[in-house]
């Protein structure tokens, strides 16, 4: 086999790769819509304040010091100390537990039976509540996201694989933080679909996916249903974060990832945990190879801000429930 094949199969993993990231944004969408019918406007930032918490709690740094410094006229900045990475995860996942709470407590109890447009404004409205308390909270700056998991390119790959397409080629490029998120993808997925399908809490969600009046007429708490898959959705977000963060950085551009999980969405379905999956490795491998088979070649590149849309939009138009989604049958 020649070079050019080579490089096009190092593209198609990178491709699947990409994809995984994807669709770790992907499942947070999909576990609130499957409990409560709500597209989660806010998930993608969300992903942003669970990165911008788990940086601040690693450097040590003093929650509102820019609002208190411009007050007082003090100059706060950190405590003083750092904490370890695994000690700073568990504390930023019990504040996504608790703001489960805060977005029941405060949101969703008073909309409960509302139309679904409805629920919809509402996770708009928290989305950019959340940006703003998070720039006030955090600050806006640039920060490095630092869990230890390796970045770069993986060389034991790259040196078992030189040997393949000859002297014009040195091995596949493939990035080491991308195979973490890939594994830590497949535990999610799995822990998520066994979770839903074989204990009492799973089934419960389902429930009250299919019927909000049905379960709680059966004594099904649905206000605990939904802190239990918001506080989920919540860990999914901190995976994401983490993820995203660690490849580009903690930024507020951060949470535009929401809008790359769409065509993966309109692609799985909106009901699917593995289709989550599966449709972001196809938005992945899709733009990433027709970038490089079609794109660069004949149309001047840059085919991957809009490849996925337009995938997207064909999958609207002939299979509008997407791959693995429940098709919507209604009697008149």
């Amino acid at each position: 086999m020649s070079a050019e094949f080579y490089y096009g199969v190092e593209v198609f993993l990178n491709g699947l790769m990409a994809g995984v990231m994807y669709s770790l944004v992907a499942l947070g969408f999909v576990l609130i819509f499957k409990a409560s019918g709500i597209f989660n406007y806010a998930q993608g930032v969300m992903a942003l304040f669970a990165a911008l918490t788990l940086v601040g709690f690693q450097n040590g740094q003093i929650p509102f010091s820019h609002l208190i410094n411009t007050i007082f006229g003090t100059e706060l900045h950190s405590f003083g100390w750092t904490l370890p990475a695994f000690a700073a995860i568990l504390l930023t996942l019990g504040v996504m537990i608790v703001f489960a709470f805060l977005v029941e407590k405060l949101v969703l109890k008073h909309l409960v039976n509302q139309e679904p447009i409805i629920l919809f404004m509402a996770t708009i409205g928290l989305a950019y509540f959340m940006e703003g308390f998070g720039d006030l909270m955090w600050g806006s700056d640039i920060k490095k996201l630092d869990v230890g998991i390796p970045q770069g390119g993986n060389r034991w790959i790259e040196d078992h694989t030189a040997f393949l397409g000859g002297d014009n080629f040195y091995g596949f490029y493939i990035d080491t933080l991308d195979v973490y998120a890939a594994v830590i993808a497949a535990i999610l997925v799995t822990s998520l679909v066994l979770f839903s399908k074989y204990t009492k809490t799973g089934r419960a969600l389902r429930a009250v996916a299919d019927d909000h009046q049905a379960a709680l007429s059966v004594g099904i708490s649905l206000r605990t249903i939904w802190v239990i898959v918001w506080a989920i959705a919540g860990f999914v977000a901190l995976v994401a974060g983490i993820m995203w963060g660690s490849k580009s950085g903690v930024q507020f551009s951060l949470s535009l990832i929401a809008l790359k999980a769409l065509p993966v969405l309109m692609l799985g379905g909106f009901t699917s945990i593995p289709g989550a999956i599966v449709g972001g490795l196809i938005i992945g491998v899709g733009e990433k190879m027709f970038e490089f088979l079609i794109g660069a070649p004949f149309l001047g590149g840059a085919t991957e801000n809009w490849f996925a849309y337009m995938l997207a939009l064909m999958f609207l138009v002939f299979r509008p429930q997407g791959l693995f989604g429940e098709k919507i049958i209604e009697r008149v």
